[in-house]
């Protein structure tokens, strides 16, 4: 099996020390090359022929975002994964760089204290993106992506069953590429969309209010990042904040949010799988569950608790995703009512929850 080639690019001479060593001790990577700024990145590209560029967002002369517009430019499939610190500024640049066209993001290690804690965290966060993303880059596909492939195949989505309630929640689940993918969502998401939307993107503590604030910008939905006894009301979308599981509780006869610092689940806090099971426990049949992109397995048990009481579960096709873990991990599963390309999504989500048969009534009686 060949090794997954990483050019690394960063202007700070410890930081590509670290993420060299990092790379360099799994077996299955080998680090071609280093960069100290975008300039140099780009002119090595063709002489490294790397699988993966790991890519820091601020740089002189030519920096992450603009680096990555280049390298789309001229090698639109190559897996680049960004790095960013732990601040608002870092996390607004985030965004920027995956709405460029960055595949996946990492924070740097702060105040770790030691070399070896940060090499740890690396291996524990970097290492399976550069793994995940340059295998699909090379052709190489984990036995379990081939039989989600499998299933895929043979199993076009659940047939069709009878819902015995009007739908009352949407929630969604997304990972790696979300932002994006959640970006084009809403895109086609109407303004007087009838229900609440709850999601949760995998994002650390201050990624995920940029994420809603952007949202936000797009005039479909309402967005905000969740709060603790925060009301959910039709027409408003709810991102769970990085840090905290986000649940959907009644109290009386509204749906309100509840957060939790409990432990991560899939790694993950907040995690899709605390988000579902809330939601399964609160609208049952009424709901209509929605896997995006993503790496992993979380929302898989959600969905099952949620498929056991006859909601409506819409998964994204492997061919639109960036990562098909997720949603593909629900395919195989057997849980999915339909498998949808990202741009089929939003009309699905529409047509599910009536919005656009109250849209076109709506239009006919202004």
């Amino acid at each position: 099996m060949p090794k997954i080639r990483v050019l690394i690019v960063d202007d700070a001479v410890v930081m590509r020390r670290l993420i060299s060593e990092s790379l360099s001790l799994d077996p299955e990577i080998e680090v071609v090359g280093t960069a100290a700024h975008g300039n140099i990145a780009i002119a090595k590209i063709p002489q490294v022929n790397p699988d993966v560029v790991t890519l820091d967002v601020e740089m002189p002369e030519l920096d992450g975002i603009e680096t990555v517009r280049a390298i789309r430019k001229t090698h639109p499939d190559l897996p680049v994964i960004m790095f960013s610190t732990l601040t608002e500024r870092g996390a607004e640049k985030t965004l920027d760089a995956l709405a460029a066209g960055a595949t996946d993001y990492v924070t740097k290690p702060a105040n770790i204290g030691s070399v070896s804690l940060s090499v740890k965290r690396l291996q524990e966060e970097l290492v399976p993106k550069v793994k995940q993303h340059g295998k699909k880059r090379l052709g190489i596909m984990p036995s379990a992506s081939k039989s989600q492939a499998r299933a895929a195949s043979a199993f076009p989505g659940r047939p069709a069953v009878h819902v015995q309630r009007p739908v009352e929640l949407v929630c969604i689940g997304t990972s790696t590429g979300g932002p994006n993918a959640l970006a084009e969502v809403f895109a086609g998401i109407p303004a007087n969309f009838p229900v609440p939307i709850v999601i949760v993107q995998h994002m650390p503590v201050l990624f995920t209010k940029m994420l809603a604030e952007r949202l936000d910008k797009l005039g479909s939905v309402r967005f905000c990042e969740g709060a603790a006894g925060q009301k959910i009301e039709a027409g408003n979308a709810y991102v769970a904040p990085g840090g905290h599981h986000m649940e959907v509780v009644r109290s009386g006869t509204d749906l309100v949010l509840r957060l939790n610092d409990l432990p991560p689940e899939n790694s993950c806090r907040p995690a899709v799988d605390v988000l579902f099971r809330s939601v399964a426990a609160v609208s049952g049949s009424g709901t209509v569950a929605v896997i995006l992109t993503g790496m992993g397995q979380d929302g898989l048990h959600g969905c099952r608790q949620l498929r056991e009481l006859n909601a409506q579960i819409l998964a994204q096709d492997e061919a639109s995703s960036v990562v098909w873990g997720m949603p593909g991990q629900v395919v195989q599963a057997g849980l999915a009512d339909r498998i949808l390309p990202l741009g089929e999504v939003a009309a699905e989500i529409c047509r599910r929850t009536g919005s656009a048969k109250r849209a076109a009534l709506a239009a006919l009686h202004s």
